[in-house]
C-alpha cells in the first residue's frame, strides 16, 4: 500500500472529507473541521509506513495515519464500489489528484497526529521493531523466554510490528516450525531459520503486491489484484495436499484466528530430522 501511493509525495493537500456512506463510519481524529484547518494547503513531505499503517508526513511534521485494519484499501484509482468508500483526500501540484480510503468492514481509521502524539501512540513503547528491520538475535531476545505459542507471538504488534495472520502462517511453514511450539522451546538455529523465512516471505509478498483471496477484498493502489496468493503453501489450504510432502494441510484456531500448517513439515515435537533442517 505504501509503495502504491508513494506518488502523492510532494503534492499539496487541497481538500479532505468523508464520503457519503450509509454503513458503519470509520474513526476519524480529530473532527473533520479541525483536521481540515491543520492539513489543507500542506505539502506531503514523505509517504511512510509504521507497522500496518500508511503514514503521510506533512510539512510541520504532523502525520496523517491511515490504518486499514482487516479490509481497508488505500487507493489512487476508483474503488471497487461506492458503497464502502469512506474518505477522500484531494491534491494539487503533483502527479496524483486524489487518494481514496475504502473499507468494506468499517474497522479502519484516519488520524492526524502531531509529533508528540505520534510518538506516544506509535513509538517504540507501543510498537515493536519493524519485521523487515529486526535481527534474528533481537527476535530471540524478545520472544525466547516466552511460553506463548510462536504463531501468537508473531502477531503481537507490541513485540514485532507488521506481521499479519496470513504471513505468520506462511513464515512458520517455510521455517518448518509448528505454530503451537512455545517460543522458549526454539533452538538458536530455529530462530535463524525463522528470521530467514520472515524476510523471504515478506519481501516476496511485497514484490507480488500482497494476496487477493477468494472474497476479492484486497486490491493494490490501482484497484488491481495482488498475486502472492499463488505462492501460498498453507494459508486457506486446509484439506489440500502440502506442496512439499503431500500430506493434508490442517487448520486450527489460535487467539481467535485461523492457523494453517502441515503436520509433517512442521512437527509439534522437535525431531532429529527437523533439527538437521534447522541447522542447514
Amino acid at each position: 500500500m505504501r509503495r502504491g501511493v508513494a506518488g502523492v509525495q510532494g503534492s499539496r493537500i487541497s481538500e479532505i472529507g468523508r464520503v457519503r456512506c450509509r454503513l458503519r463510519p470509520i474513526a476519524i481524529e480529530p473532527t473533520l473541521p479541525r483536521m481540515r484547518r491543520r492539513v489543507v494547503g500542506k505539502h506531503v513531505t514523505s509517504v511512510d509506513r509504521v507497522g500496518k499503517r500508511v503514514v503521510l508526513r506533512l510539512e510541520g511534521d504532523a502525520r496523517l495515519v491511515i490504518e486499514p485494519r482487516m479490509a481497508g484499501l488505500v487507493l489512487l484509482a476508483h474503488p471497487p464500489d461506492r458503497a464502502h468508500l469512506r474518505f477522500r483526500i484531494g491534491f494539487r501540484g503533483g502527479s496524483v489528484d486524489e487518494l481514496f480510503y475504502w473499507d468494506r468492514r468499517g474497522l479502519g481509521s484516519v488520524r492526524l497526529l502531531g509529533p508528540r502524539e505520534f510518538a506516544e501512540r506509535l513509538g517504540p513503547s507501543r510498537l515493536g521493531p519493524d519485521a523487515l528491520a529486526i535481527s534474528s538475535e533481537a527476535m530471540q531476545s524478545r520472544f525466547g523466554g516466552s511460553r506463548r505459542a510462536i504463531k501468537v507471538a508473531l502477531l503481537d504488534q507490541k513485540a514485532i510490528a507488521g506481521i499479519g495472520n496470513l504471513y505468520a502462517a506462511e513464515i512458520l511453514f517455510h521455517a518448518r516450525i509448528h505454530p503451537q511450539r512455545m517460543c522458549c522451546s526454539l533452538r538458536d538455529a530455529e530462530w535463524d531459520a525463522l528470521h530467514a523465512a520472515l524476510l523471504d516471505v515478506l519481501h516476496k509478498a511485497i514484490r507480488h503486491e500482497d494476496s487477493t483471496l477468494g472474497d476479492g477484498t484486497y486490491r493494490n493502489a490501482l484497484n488491481q489484484p495482488g498475486e502472492y496468493q499463488n505462492e501460498h503453501h498453507v494459508y486457506a489450504r486446509a484439506g489440500k495436499p502440502c506442496l512439499h510432502c503431500g500430506r493434508d494441510i490442517r487448520r486450527i484456531v489460535q487467539a481467535q484466528r485461523s492457523t494453517f500448517f502441515c503436520p509433517c513439515c512442521q512437527p509439534r515435537r522437535r525431531t532429529t530430522k527437523t533439527a538437521r533442517q534447522a541447522n542447514r
